[in-house]
Order: C-alpha cells, then sequence, then structure tokens
C-alpha cells in the first residue's frame, strides 16, 4: 500500500510539472497569437492549433492533481453532516463512481486515438492522435489519484481533514 501511495505521489507530481509546462506553452504561443495577428498583420496558421492541443493535454493532467488535493468541485455538505462512517462510505462510493467514468473515458479515448491515427492536424504535418493521446493518458493519471484518495480516506485522512473543517 505505501508502495502504491509512493507511486501515486511522484506520478501526480509528474502529471503536474507536464500540466504546467504545457499552459505555459499554450500561453506562450496565444500570445505569439495575437501578436503576429495583430502586430505583423499575418496571423500564424500552425499557434493557434498547438495552442489548443497544449490546453487539453494541461487540463486532462491537471486533473489527477485537482482529485489528489481534493479541489475537485463537490458538495460535501450532506457528506460532513453524516456520521463519520457514512459520510466516508458517501466518499467511497462518489469516488468509485470517478474510477467508473475515468475507466470509461481511458477506454473510449484510447480507441479513439486508434481510430485518428491516419488524421493530421490542420495547418500542421502530424496525427491528430497526439491530441486525442491526452484521454487515456490523462485518465491513467487521474485512475491513479483516485484510487490513492480511496486509500488516503479509508486510512483516516478524510476524517482528520473532516476534523480540521469543524475546528475552523
Amino acid at each position: 500500500m505505501r508502495f502504491f501511495l509512493r507511486l501515486e505521489d511522484f506520478t501526480t507530481g509528474v502529471a503536474l510539472r507536464l500540466s504546467i509546462t504545457f499552459l505555459l506553452i499554450a500561453a506562450g504561443l496565444a500570445l505569439y497569437q495575437v501578436i503576429t495577428r495583430f502586430a505583423f498583420g499575418a496571423p500564424s496558421t500552425w499557434s493557434e492549433v498547438i495552442t489548443r492541443s497544449a490546453m487539453i493535454w494541461s487540463v486532462f493532467l491537471g486533473v489527477a492533481v485537482a482529485f489528489k488535493h481534493g479541489a475537485m468541485i463537490s458538495v460535501d455538505m450532506i457528506q460532513n453532516t453524516l456520521p463519520p462512517r457514512l459520510g466516508l462510505a458517501l466518499y467511497v462510493v462518489a469516488s468509485l463512481g470517478s474510477l467508473i467514468f475515468f475507466s470509461f473515458l481511458f477506454w473510449q479515448g484510447y480507441l479513439m486515438t486508434l481510430r485518428v491515427i491516419p488524421q493530421s492536424l490542420s495547418a500542421l504535418e502530424i496525427s491528430i492522435a497526439w491530441v486525442y493521446a491526452a484521454l487515456p493518458t490523462g485518465s491513467v493519471f487521474i485512475l491513479l489519484a483516485v484510487l490513492a484518495s480511496i486509500i488516503r480516506a479509508v486510512q483516516g485522512d478524510w476524517l482528520k481533514a473532516r476534523n480540521k473543517e469543524d475546528a475552523l
């Protein structure tokens, strides 16, 4: 169990760094697009496509980090009003729903990535599969993060966080 949690810490750290990198690429290329369009009157045809692709990768990698830190949108009001064991059970059930959803997303994203290999991105000569690969890749990171959050919750981290919120 400890090995898995350390592995998840590592993979989520990788996802965080990659997400930040893709976000910086997207921001830099968006700025480049604006400058070439308005300052030079000759918009770049390739930068918009890469900006969009980098944003997709950034989001799918960043979701794993959000799950790890409990930053996904949730409604804890019901969960926190329940007795601790019932609240934990609700948390685990909701997390299992996330596992099912992202497992499905992984599988469908993988199939879609294989299907679009022959297609290329507009204005570029590379396969659009590189963009679609964000779905299965991000889903793997997310699945690891959700599994680890369930393990941590069952080990008592969920109750500690709940008690800390109650003290505020």
